[in-house]
């Protein structure tokens, strides 16, 4: 007598859901896939406005050490579906791909829809239900998953479950981190969430830069912390703090620093491609009767937001001292205290540690259960790290469960 095909719960509608829909369904498995907002992939979708960076380019050990201190984790994730195997399973729904000037890779088109309707279209083709409005609320006592439905409450059953949830960032798409409680019930110890790829605030600008520069793009800048290299590129004066892409890249260390110190201090270099000496000989050229304001537009080109910050940041005998003047534009401390909120990071840091988790992903206190995606306890940078691991955990997951569910066959 033939065997019924086992049936598994995916819960959770992101790249890391999907993904191990796909592996389930395309081995026999009947998989439903559940999801609290009306349609999946929302965030996915969102991430991708302005440009959907699906990965990176660059040498794979230098890809993994992105990760941090869950590197070692992270690649044995990575290692059967890096960079280039993901680009080439994009091209195989026929997304064309190209690497940026950055080495960060984009679909020819730089949208995300078009990749997810036809990532969608091959699951369902394979079979996968999806059921969407779907909030899971936990388990009943007899084991059964709990639902809230438009419908009222509702109870499924299935043979495996996979929880790829994602982390506390971004509520409205559905990433609220309320399973943590639900994780904790049993006994699972959850690595708090925190803000990573955020904004960070000072303690107050003036209401004068504020006023006039809230919002406003420092382009062209270097931003380092002590002991660590500078880092080129941009980000946004904000009316607390600073943002943008240059901020994420040190979110991480920015906030251990605050953790540790209760601030971080990170210095801005106004004029990356200038070194200090050649800074120096420009302001101490003649200027006459002209302003220091208009000295140093004339002379460095130094103006708007970027000669505003400054000013903010100095005290009146910097401006009438030409080394210093010199060194605060090349090394403008600013201090930041405190992280924003969590919902609006791009990402969270936290989760599911590795070590609840066996080597198939399954949680080692509640057989059957899997975990995949940012709900684990990890983090990257922007720039297709974070799609890259959550790709890449769901599929081993999905591998994962299937490799139990043979096991309980035997």
């Amino acid at each position: 007598m033939r065997q019924a095909p086992h049936r598994v719960a995916i819960i959770g509608g992101g790249p890391a859901g999907l993904m191990a829909a796909e592996v389930l369904a395309s081995a026999g498995v009947a998989v439903d896939l559940y999801d609290a907002m009306p349609s999946v992939g929302r965030k996915f979708l969102l991430a991708g406005v302005g440009g959907m960076n699906i990965t990176h380019a660059e040498p794979y050990d230098a890809f993994v050490g992105r990760y941090r201190e869950r590197a070692d984790e992270v690649r044995r994730l990575l290692d059967p579906f890096p960079p280039a195997v993901l680009r080439e399973w994009i091209h195989g729904l026929g997304i064309d791909t190209f690497v940026g000037s950055s080495g960060r890779v984009f679909p020819t088109d730089m949208k995300a829809a078009p990749l997810l309707r036809a990532w969608l279209k091959r699951l369902r083709d394979a079979g996968v239900t999806f059921h969407t409005r779907h909030r899971w609320l936990g388990w009943a006592p007899d084991g059964a998953l709990r639902f809230t439905t438009p419908d009222g409450e509702r109870q499924a059953e299935a043979d495996a479950v996979l929880l790829a949830l994602g982390g506390g960032s971004w509520a409205r798409l559905g990433s609220d981190g309320a399973w943590v409680g639900l994780l904790e019930a049993f006994g699972v110890s959850i690595a708090p969430l925190k803000p990573a790829n955020c904004g960070f605030e000072v303690d107050a600008w003036s209401a004068l830069l504020v006023e006039r520069f809230a919002g406003a793009p420092l382009k062209g800048i270097g931003l380092a912390l002590a002991g660590s290299p500078s880092r080129k590129g941009e980000c946004v004066l904000t009316a607390r703090g600073l943002e943008g892409s240059l901020v994420y890249a040190l979110s991480a260390e920015i906030r251990e620093q605050i953790r540790v110190h209760g601030h971080a201090t990170v210095r801005m270099d106004l004029l990356p491609d200038r070194t200090l000496g050649a800074v120096e000989q420009a302001l101490a050229r003649p200027r006459g009767s002209q302003s220091m304001a208009n000295h140093l537009r004339r002379q460095l080109r130094l103006d708007g937001v970027k000669a505003a910050l400054l000013r903010e940041l100095t005290d009146r005998p910097v401006w009438d001292d030409v080394p210093a003047l010199a060194n605060a534009i090349k090394a403008l401390p600013i201090t930041l205290v405190r992280a924003r909120p969590l919902d609006e990071a791009i990402s969270s840091a936290g989760g599911v540690p590795f070590e609840a988790l066996d080597e198939r992903s399954m949680l080692r206190l509640r057989p059957g259960v899997f975990c995949a995606g940012e709900m684990l306890d990890w983090e990257a940078p922007t720039g297709g790290y974070l799609l890259s691991a959550c790709f890449a955990s769901g599929r081993a997951a999905g591998r994962g469960m299937l490799d139990w569910l043979a096991g309980r066959n035997r």
